[in-house]
Protein backbone atom coordinates (compact mmCIF):
# COMPACT_ATOMS: atom_id res chain seq x y z
CA UNK A 1 0.00 0.00 0.00
CA UNK A 2 1.29 3.41 -0.92
CA UNK A 3 1.78 6.01 1.54
CA UNK A 4 -1.40 8.23 0.06
CA UNK A 5 -3.10 4.94 0.34
CA UNK A 6 -2.60 4.43 3.91
CA UNK A 7 -3.32 8.05 4.73
CA UNK A 8 -6.65 7.94 2.63
CA UNK A 9 -7.76 5.03 4.85
CA UNK A 10 -7.04 6.96 8.02
CA UNK A 11 -8.85 9.36 6.50
CA UNK A 12 -11.90 7.30 6.22
CA UNK A 13 -11.52 5.30 9.84
CA UNK A 14 -11.43 9.03 11.05
CA UNK A 15 -14.89 10.11 9.33
CA UNK A 16 -16.33 6.84 9.78
CA UNK A 17 -15.96 7.52 14.09
CA UNK A 18 -17.21 11.30 13.36
CA UNK A 19 -20.30 10.03 11.79
CA UNK A 20 -20.96 8.25 14.86
CA UNK A 21 -19.71 10.47 17.11
CA UNK A 22 -21.91 12.79 19.74
CA UNK A 23 -22.15 15.41 16.57
CA UNK A 24 -22.33 13.05 14.21
CA UNK A 25 -25.09 11.56 12.14
CA UNK A 26 -28.86 10.45 13.69
CA UNK A 27 -28.99 7.98 11.68
CA UNK A 28 -25.45 6.48 11.48
CA UNK A 29 -25.42 6.60 15.71
CA UNK A 30 -28.33 4.24 15.31
CA UNK A 31 -26.90 1.56 13.41
CA UNK A 32 -26.24 -2.02 14.86
CA UNK A 33 -24.10 -4.74 13.41
CA UNK A 34 -27.96 -6.08 13.20
CA UNK A 35 -29.22 -3.45 11.69
CA UNK A 36 -26.56 -3.10 8.98
CA UNK A 37 -27.10 -6.95 7.62
CA UNK A 38 -29.07 -6.00 4.65
CA UNK A 39 -26.71 -3.40 3.85
CA UNK A 40 -23.85 -5.45 3.69
CA UNK A 41 -26.00 -7.90 1.61
CA UNK A 42 -26.96 -5.23 -0.74
CA UNK A 43 -23.82 -4.22 -1.39
CA UNK A 44 -21.84 -7.57 -1.73
CA UNK A 45 -24.69 -8.06 -4.55
CA UNK A 46 -23.94 -4.69 -6.09
CA UNK A 47 -19.67 -5.43 -6.43
CA UNK A 48 -20.93 -8.84 -8.14
CA UNK A 49 -23.06 -7.45 -10.81
CA UNK A 50 -20.61 -4.91 -11.51
CA UNK A 51 -17.81 -7.84 -11.65
CA UNK A 52 -20.84 -9.33 -14.02
CA UNK A 53 -20.85 -6.26 -15.79
CA UNK A 54 -17.48 -5.88 -16.26
CA UNK A 55 -17.39 -2.06 -15.11
CA UNK A 56 -14.41 -1.35 -13.31
CA UNK A 57 -15.70 2.12 -12.99
CA UNK A 58 -18.80 0.91 -11.07
CA UNK A 59 -16.58 -1.61 -9.64
CA UNK A 60 -14.40 1.08 -7.83
CA UNK A 61 -17.90 2.64 -6.88
CA UNK A 62 -19.04 -0.59 -5.08
CA UNK A 63 -16.03 -1.79 -3.74
CA UNK A 64 -16.04 1.24 -1.39
CA UNK A 65 -19.67 0.99 -0.47
CA UNK A 66 -18.39 -2.45 0.62
CA UNK A 67 -15.85 -0.72 2.34
CA UNK A 68 -17.90 1.35 4.38
CA UNK A 69 -19.80 -1.44 5.78
CA UNK A 70 -16.77 -2.93 6.75
CA UNK A 71 -15.04 0.50 8.54
CA UNK A 72 -18.83 0.91 10.44
CA UNK A 73 -18.96 -2.62 11.72
CA UNK A 74 -15.22 -2.37 13.06
CA UNK A 75 -16.48 1.14 14.37
CA UNK A 76 -19.59 -0.01 16.40
CA UNK A 77 -17.10 -3.44 17.39
CA UNK A 78 -14.73 -0.76 18.89
CA UNK A 79 -17.35 1.53 20.65
CA UNK A 80 -18.90 -2.01 22.55
CA UNK A 81 -15.36 -3.13 23.65
CA UNK A 82 -15.65 -6.39 20.99
CA UNK A 83 -12.81 -5.37 18.49
CA UNK A 84 -10.37 -2.89 17.25
CA UNK A 85 -9.72 -1.65 13.18
CA UNK A 86 -6.79 -3.24 14.26
CA UNK A 87 -7.57 -6.30 15.40
CA UNK A 88 -9.38 -6.82 11.86
CA UNK A 89 -6.17 -6.08 10.08
CA UNK A 90 -3.89 -8.07 12.11
CA UNK A 91 -6.39 -11.17 12.15
CA UNK A 92 -6.37 -11.46 8.13
CA UNK A 93 -3.10 -10.51 7.78
CA UNK A 94 -1.59 -13.21 9.88
CA UNK A 95 -4.25 -15.58 7.95
CA UNK A 96 -2.97 -14.47 4.94
CA UNK A 97 0.93 -15.17 5.96
CA UNK A 98 0.13 -18.24 7.72
CA UNK A 99 -1.68 -20.15 4.74
CA UNK A 100 0.91 -18.57 2.30
CA UNK A 101 4.26 -20.83 3.52
CA UNK A 102 5.41 -21.04 -0.10
CA UNK A 103 5.69 -16.67 0.21
CA UNK A 104 6.65 -16.10 3.55
CA UNK A 105 8.02 -19.56 4.95
CA UNK A 106 10.28 -22.09 2.93
CA UNK A 107 7.75 -24.27 1.58
CA UNK A 108 8.37 -25.16 -2.15
CA UNK A 109 4.96 -25.19 -4.42
CA UNK A 110 5.16 -26.05 -8.34
CA UNK A 111 1.46 -24.71 -9.38
CA UNK A 112 -2.29 -23.36 -8.65
CA UNK A 113 -3.10 -26.85 -7.52
CA UNK A 114 -0.10 -27.65 -4.72
CA UNK A 115 -0.90 -24.06 -3.44
CA UNK A 116 -4.71 -24.59 -3.02
CA UNK A 117 -4.11 -28.21 -1.44
CA UNK A 118 -1.49 -26.73 1.18
CA UNK A 119 -3.88 -23.89 1.78
CA UNK A 120 -6.97 -26.47 2.49
CA UNK A 121 -4.12 -28.51 5.00
CA UNK A 122 -3.59 -25.64 6.71
CA UNK A 123 -7.53 -24.50 6.66
CA UNK A 124 -7.98 -28.17 8.47
CA UNK A 125 -4.92 -27.89 11.43
CA UNK A 126 -6.59 -24.45 12.01
CA UNK A 127 -10.78 -26.13 13.13
CA UNK A 128 -11.06 -26.81 16.83
CA UNK A 129 -10.75 -30.38 18.03
CA UNK A 130 -13.91 -32.18 17.33
CA UNK A 131 -15.47 -29.76 14.57
CA UNK A 132 -17.23 -31.19 11.97
CA UNK A 133 -15.72 -30.46 7.96
CA UNK A 134 -19.11 -28.63 7.11
CA UNK A 135 -19.53 -26.68 10.84
CA UNK A 136 -18.03 -23.78 9.24
CA UNK A 137 -19.74 -22.81 5.90
CA UNK A 138 -21.81 -20.16 6.45
CA UNK A 139 -25.51 -21.23 6.69
CA UNK A 140 -26.83 -17.83 5.32
CA UNK A 141 -24.88 -18.38 2.22
CA UNK A 142 -27.00 -18.70 -1.45
CA UNK A 143 -27.89 -21.78 -1.83
CA UNK A 144 -26.04 -22.49 -4.69
CA UNK A 145 -23.42 -21.39 -3.42
CA UNK A 146 -24.04 -23.32 -0.58
CA UNK A 147 -24.27 -26.37 -2.17
CA UNK A 148 -21.37 -26.01 -4.49
CA UNK A 149 -18.44 -25.55 -0.95
CA UNK A 150 -20.26 -28.26 1.06
CA UNK A 151 -19.81 -30.57 -1.76
CA UNK A 152 -16.43 -29.35 -2.60
CA UNK A 153 -15.65 -29.68 1.35
CA UNK A 154 -16.88 -33.47 0.92
CA UNK A 155 -14.80 -34.00 -2.54
CA UNK A 156 -11.66 -33.21 -0.50
CA UNK A 157 -11.88 -36.16 1.57
CA UNK A 158 -12.32 -38.64 -1.35
CA UNK A 159 -16.24 -38.46 -1.40
CA UNK A 160 -17.21 -38.09 -4.72
CA UNK A 161 -17.55 -39.26 -7.98
CA UNK A 162 -14.84 -40.27 -9.80
CA UNK A 163 -16.14 -38.56 -13.39
CA UNK A 164 -18.70 -36.22 -14.33
CA UNK A 165 -20.58 -38.67 -16.34
CA UNK A 166 -21.65 -40.42 -13.24
CA UNK A 167 -23.20 -37.21 -11.78
CA UNK A 168 -24.99 -36.72 -15.23
CA UNK A 169 -26.35 -40.34 -15.09
CA UNK A 170 -27.15 -39.33 -11.44
CA UNK A 171 -29.17 -36.32 -13.20
CA UNK A 172 -30.79 -38.34 -15.38
CA UNK A 173 -32.06 -40.64 -12.27
CA UNK A 174 -33.32 -37.62 -10.31
CA UNK A 175 -34.98 -36.31 -13.20
CA UNK A 176 -37.24 -39.39 -13.51
CA UNK A 177 -37.89 -39.70 -9.67
CA UNK A 178 -39.23 -36.00 -10.09
CA UNK A 179 -41.48 -37.05 -12.90
CA UNK A 180 -42.64 -40.25 -10.94
CA UNK A 181 -43.58 -37.99 -7.22
CA UNK A 182 -46.78 -37.58 -6.80
CA UNK A 183 -47.34 -35.23 -4.34
CA UNK A 184 -46.27 -31.59 -4.03
CA UNK A 185 -43.62 -32.14 -0.97
CA UNK A 186 -42.37 -35.28 -2.94
CA UNK A 187 -41.73 -32.56 -6.31
CA UNK A 188 -40.00 -30.20 -4.18
CA UNK A 189 -37.94 -32.44 -2.22
CA UNK A 190 -36.73 -34.24 -5.62
CA UNK A 191 -36.66 -31.00 -7.24
CA UNK A 192 -33.99 -29.82 -4.56
CA UNK A 193 -31.93 -33.43 -5.67
CA UNK A 194 -31.71 -32.32 -9.03
CA UNK A 195 -30.89 -28.94 -8.62
CA UNK A 196 -28.10 -30.28 -5.63
CA UNK A 197 -26.65 -32.46 -8.63
CA UNK A 198 -26.74 -29.73 -11.06
CA UNK A 199 -24.24 -28.00 -8.91
CA UNK A 200 -22.50 -30.73 -8.19
CA UNK A 201 -22.00 -31.26 -12.22
CA UNK A 202 -21.15 -27.35 -12.29
CA UNK A 203 -18.15 -27.78 -9.69
CA UNK A 204 -16.55 -30.94 -11.24
CA UNK A 205 -16.53 -28.94 -14.76
CA UNK A 206 -14.50 -25.81 -13.25
CA UNK A 207 -18.09 -23.86 -13.00
CA UNK A 208 -19.20 -21.31 -10.33
CA UNK A 209 -23.12 -22.02 -10.21
CA UNK A 210 -24.03 -19.17 -8.46
CA UNK A 211 -22.16 -17.15 -11.45
CA UNK A 212 -23.53 -19.17 -14.19
CA UNK A 213 -27.21 -18.81 -12.82
CA UNK A 214 -26.44 -15.17 -12.28
CA UNK A 215 -25.51 -14.72 -15.87
CA UNK A 216 -28.25 -16.63 -16.98
CA UNK A 217 -30.92 -14.33 -15.61
CA UNK A 218 -29.20 -11.74 -17.00
CA UNK A 219 -29.58 -13.03 -20.30
CA UNK A 220 -32.92 -13.52 -20.18
CA UNK A 221 -33.67 -10.11 -18.52
CA UNK A 222 -31.56 -8.79 -22.11
CA UNK A 223 -33.51 -11.00 -24.23
CA UNK A 224 -37.01 -10.14 -22.30
CA UNK A 225 -36.78 -6.34 -22.24
CA UNK A 226 -35.72 -6.78 -26.29
CA UNK A 227 -39.18 -8.60 -26.51
CA UNK A 228 -41.14 -6.10 -24.67
CA UNK A 229 -39.03 -2.82 -26.87
CA UNK A 230 -40.22 -5.11 -30.18
CA UNK A 231 -43.92 -4.75 -29.02
CA UNK A 232 -43.72 -1.03 -28.38
CA UNK A 233 -41.88 -0.37 -31.27
CA UNK A 234 -45.14 -2.73 -33.53
CA UNK A 235 -48.01 -1.37 -31.01
CA UNK A 236 -48.61 -4.87 -30.31
CA UNK A 237 -49.49 -6.03 -26.59
CA UNK A 238 -47.22 -8.61 -25.20
CA UNK A 239 -50.01 -10.69 -22.90
CA UNK A 240 -52.46 -10.62 -25.89
CA UNK A 241 -49.86 -12.54 -28.26
CA UNK A 242 -50.35 -16.60 -28.58
CA UNK A 243 -47.36 -18.54 -27.15
CA UNK A 244 -46.26 -19.32 -30.46
CA UNK A 245 -45.77 -15.37 -31.43
CA UNK A 246 -44.16 -14.57 -27.96
CA UNK A 247 -42.01 -17.49 -29.28
CA UNK A 248 -40.99 -16.31 -32.48
CA UNK A 249 -40.57 -12.67 -31.03
CA UNK A 250 -38.23 -14.10 -28.24
CA UNK A 251 -36.00 -16.18 -31.32
CA UNK A 252 -36.01 -12.40 -32.87
CA UNK A 253 -34.77 -10.70 -29.79
CA UNK A 254 -32.23 -13.33 -29.35
CA UNK A 255 -30.79 -12.11 -32.10
CA UNK A 256 -30.88 -8.33 -31.47
CA UNK A 257 -29.65 -8.87 -27.82
CA UNK A 258 -26.62 -11.52 -28.78
CA UNK A 259 -25.83 -9.50 -32.06
CA UNK A 260 -25.30 -6.50 -29.70
CA UNK A 261 -23.04 -8.38 -27.07
CA UNK A 262 -20.77 -9.59 -29.59
CA UNK A 263 -20.51 -6.39 -30.83
CA UNK A 264 -19.21 -5.31 -27.21
CA UNK A 265 -17.01 -8.38 -27.60
CA UNK A 266 -15.17 -6.27 -30.07
CA UNK A 267 -15.10 -2.83 -28.93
Amino acid sequence: MSKRAAEKFLELAEVIARLRGENGCPWDKQQTHETLREFLLEECYEVLEALDERNPQKLGQELGDLLLQIMLHAQIASENGEFKLEDVIDNIKSKIIRRHPHVFGNVRVMNADEVSHNWESIKREERKPGAFLLDSVPANMPALAYSQEVQRRAAQVGFDWEDVEGVIEKLAEEIREFQRSTTMSGKEDEFGDIVFTLVNIARKSGIDAETALRQANRKFYRRFKAMENLCRKRNLSLNTLSFAEQNALWEEAKKIVDSSNQGDEHT
